[in-house]
């Protein structure tokens, strides 16, 4: 009995040093149904993304010219609404902008 347990815990500690490795599956639905993709993040993107989040806010802004960075034109892209950044609605905001 003591041997299970022993082998229960090994086992429980190796699947959780491997769900920490594992890049997390992020699925992002598109306005068609047709088009729904699965994207991975690590950890590190999570805390970027998480960064990020603390740093912008919507505030109305709908348009390239208005950003300061491709990560703020992201930011508004993916959270707040009516933006007018995407013209083929591949995801990717400020696509034609040099700044970026």
């Amino acid at each position: 009995m003591k041997k299970l347990i022993i082998l229960v815990a090994i086992a429980f500690t190796g699947w959780k040093i491997y769900q920490q490795y594992t890049p997390t599956p992020v699925v992002e639905w598109s306005n068609s149904e047709t088009q729904n993709s699965i994207q991975y993040q690590t950890p590190e993107a999570m805390t970027r993304e998480a960064t990020n989040a603390m740093r912008f806010t919507c505030d109305g802004r709908e348009y390239c010219s208005e950003m300061t960075s491709r990560a703020e034109a992201e930011y508004f892209n993916r959270y707040c609404p009516n933006t007018k950044m995407d013209g083929d609605n591949d995801g990717i905001p400020c696509e034609n902008d040099s700044r970026f």
